[in-house]
């Protein structure tokens, strides 16, 4: 078969916010098939075989087949590369652990030259997977080599480096289900939900809730015992040791067997357990002095039983896991660190990514495994006999679900002791030997209380049933009907949009809001001009919802920003549509008609929420007929009130904006309210009465009173003040 040539990349774009194709980011790629355009895949012999050899996932994308297979019945049938490359895109993010399933692809109308768009959750990872599908798509055409998982492994090291933890993103997908949004502000986890003044912030499992006091307090073993013991919660006896010598002299008196800890660590790092001679605590010593930031080590008495993770979230426990000891059993042949790899690290719940839930054993690497080998006669390297038992790890690998076993005396004293310590999130340690029953019975105590604590043990716990701890914080953060919103209001078009959208500011401002404005004209808090550069992009939009201040912000937009960026906001409480002109100014983003240009403005009314409006130029027939798409409520403006698109509205009980005899009137079915008369607002307000007419109808669906809606009209100078910036 002779090779083809290569399909080239025009134009590769990462849209941020609500866009033409999808209310999320997508990678928006132009291609040119070139020779392509001619060889659908039904022409190319064995590529379909080949490609699903290499990627045989792609029997569960449905394509527009709507059924598992579908796409794989459309590759036999014969489809485009441009669409087959979006699926290979598609699975290569899957693959790599980034589950995406959205994408499309569609002719310019140019021949051989197609948009493709494709959803990701990161522009790194989704660039790179771009990359990797377009090698992998054109090794298939032309049967030539392809390392595929070489570059699974590359893309899934992109995703573990580049995407959200785990954890986090467990906590996002609850805020996601309960419509609240989020915005990651850095390259970490740190994630905001909601938006403005709404705002709540979370760092994996920390929260803007979580008490650096608290914190503090945790990370101080022997401050935290003081404290829980005083409240009576159970806790092992125990005394802070300052040297090896005085930690022996400890475990004498509170007697043999003890555990040794930092007294400043967490996480169960640098604990060593069930020690019975002075040389075991003499080490344990030392392992944990190095641990901690300090060299003081608390030393407890031990506490026979199973190690038990409880998570506070509150004021109630909402999940559970138990640990188990780790053993091998020698041959006499391997070395114990072999055997851990043959017979520990086999289990595909360990890795070394946050993705698994349990972690890879290294006895060589770890203090605390070669503590416990010492006591039992062995080193890393030693080779036991075999059948003979060694032990690994008394306790850790916490990750088997135990929620519903957790007797409610046990979850009353775990709850407590995070409030005692002032944690809102905590992770609560404990031993015992049956969770099912109180902690008193069976001399079952809190070790320890860590702030900030793994999640991954319950949404992925090695045996038992996963929990919703992401809903369960994203619940405490939130109450039952918040959402994290802020009112946004958007406007799009042509005609004034600047000024509508600082107007709207205007008359919210007036009844005591702080609103964030950014137009084209620069970016306003409380109608002051912080910046004169144009304010219309994606980031711009992003300063307004990240700040605490602001309780209703404006976004002005225009289909050239829609379409190389996206929205700034992932919905709205009110779009404001003037028009559709500036076709021309589009040719170079293949949008060459009226139908194209709808779709590209029919973005602004998408994001509506329900429970929001629709404020559309009765004026304008083509935006009058986008009232069919809002999912909120509609209200037309008009200068005349005889429109005829206006009269049938309020016919049928709905809200329309209009002037009689110069003033504004607001009318909802056959009820009026008049307004403020034009010849009483400033000339550069008036210019334009249309576009106060917008600004007034959105400023309704907010709910501003109309004495104040006159007060705003009255006050409000469209005259441009510059700013610095």
């Amino acid at each position: 078969m002779t090779k083809k040539n290569d399909i080239k990349f025009l134009r590769v774009t990462h849209l941020r916010g609500p866009n033409i194709w999808t209310y999320r980011p997508v990678i928006e790629v132009w291609l040119d098939l070139g020779e392509l355009e001619e060889c659908p895949s039904n022409t190319l012999p064995g590529f379909t075989d080949r490609l699903t050899a290499w990627l045989p996932g792609l029997v569960e994308h449905r394509c527009g087949v709507g059924e598992r297979g579908g796409f794989i019945e459309r590759l036999r049938d014969g489809t485009w590369a441009g669409h087959i490359l979006e699926h290979v895109v598609l699975e290569l993010q899957n693959l790599a652990g980034m589950k995406t399933g959205f994408g499309k692809t569609r002719s310019t109308g140019e021949h051989g030259v197609y948009k493709m768009a494709f959803r990701t959750r990161d522009e790194v990872v989704g660039r790179a997977a771009l990359e990797a599908g377009h090698a992998l798509l054109m090794a298939a055409i032309n049967d030539t080599p392809f390392d595929l998982p070489a570059t699974v492994a590359r893309l899934t090291d992109l995703v573990d480096r580049y995407c959200l933890g785990p954890s986090t993103a467990h906590i996002v997908d609850g805020a996601t289900d309960r419509r609240i949004p989020s915005i990651r502000l850095t390259e970490g986890n740190l994630v905001q939900l909601g938006h403005g003044a709404a705002q709540r912030r979370i760092w994996t499992a920390e929260t803007d809730r979580t008490s650096a006091i608290g914190e503090g307090i945790a990370s101080d073993k022997d401050l935290t015992k003081t404290l829980l013991a005083s409240c009576g919660v159970p806790v092992p006896e125990g005394a802070v040791a300052r040297s090896a010598g005085q930690a022996w002299e400890e475990a004498q008196y509170i007697g043999l067997p003890v555990a040794l800890k930092p007294i400043d660590g967490n996480h169960g790092r640098g604990v060593s357990l069930n020690l019975m001679s002075e040389a075991d605590v003499v080490a344990a010593y030392a392992i944990a002095a190095e641990e901690g930031d300090s060299k003081s080590v608390l030393v407890e008495r031990f506490i026979p039983g199973n190690e038990h993770r409880l998570l506070v979230v509150g004021r109630q426990v909402v999940a559970a896991a138990k640990g188990e000891s780790l053993w091998v059993t020698g041959d006499g042949r391997q070395s114990v660190i072999a055997l851990c790899d043959s017979q520990i690290n086999i289990d595909p719940r360990r890795g070394e990514s946050e993705e698994f839930p349990l972690g890879t054993v290294k006895p060589h690497e770890s203090d605390e495994i070669k503590l416990d080998l010492k006591r039992q006669g062995l080193t890393p390297d030693s080779v036991p006999q075999a059948g003979q038992k060694v032990l690994i790890q008394l306790n850790g690998n916490v990750a088997d679900d135990v929620t519903d076993l957790v007797h409610p005396s046990v979850a009353h004293a775990a709850a407590l002791a995070a409030r005692i310590v002032g944690l809102d999130i905590a992770g609560i340690d404990l031993v015992c030997e049956d969770i099912s029953r109180p902690l008193e019975e069976q001399r079952g105590a809190i070790i320890e209380v860590n702030s900030s604590p793994g999640l991954l043990a319950h949404i992925k716990p090695a045996s038992g049933a996963p929990r919703k701890v992401g809903k369960a914080i994203v619940d405490h953060l939130f109450e039952e009907g918040e959402n994290g919103r802020i009112p946004v209001v958007g406007v799009t078009g042509t005609l004034g949009t600047s000024l509508i959208a600082r107007l709207v500011g205007c008359l919210v401002h007036i009844g005591g809001k702080h609103v964030g404005v950014a137009n084209g004209e620069g970016l306003y808090l409380d109608a002051r001009q912080v910046s004169s550069r144009d304010s219309t992009g994606f980031e711009a939009g992003q300063r307004l919802l990240i700040n605490r201040t602001v309780q209703t912000a404006v976004f002005e937009s225009n289909a050239r920003s829609i379409l190389s960026q996206g929205l700034p906001y992932d919905r709205c409480a009110v779009g404001i549509v003037t028009d559709m002109e500036g076709l021309d100014d589009l040719a170079e983003f293949y949008i060459r008609d009226d139908d194209a240009m709808r779709n590209v403005i029919r973005t602004q009314v998408d994001v509506i929420l329900p429970e929001g409006a629709a404020v559309l130029n009765a004026a304008n027939e083509a935006v009058a007929a986008l009232a069919a798409l809002s999912d909120g409520r509609v209200i037309f403006y008009a200068a005349d009130e005889n429109n005829a698109v206006l009269a049938r509205h309020r016919a049928a009980g709905g809200c329309v904006v209009f002037l009689r005899g110069g003033r504004v009137v607001l009318a909802e079915g056959a009820e009026e309210t008049p307004l403020l008369e034009l010849a009483k607002m400033k000339p550069s307000t008036v210019k334009h009465p249309e576009n106060v007419l917008a600004a007034v109808g959105a400023a309704w669906a907010l709910g501003v009173p109309a004495d104040l809606i006159c007060g705003g009209l009255r006050a409000f100078d469209a005259t441009r003040k510059k700013a610095n910036g």
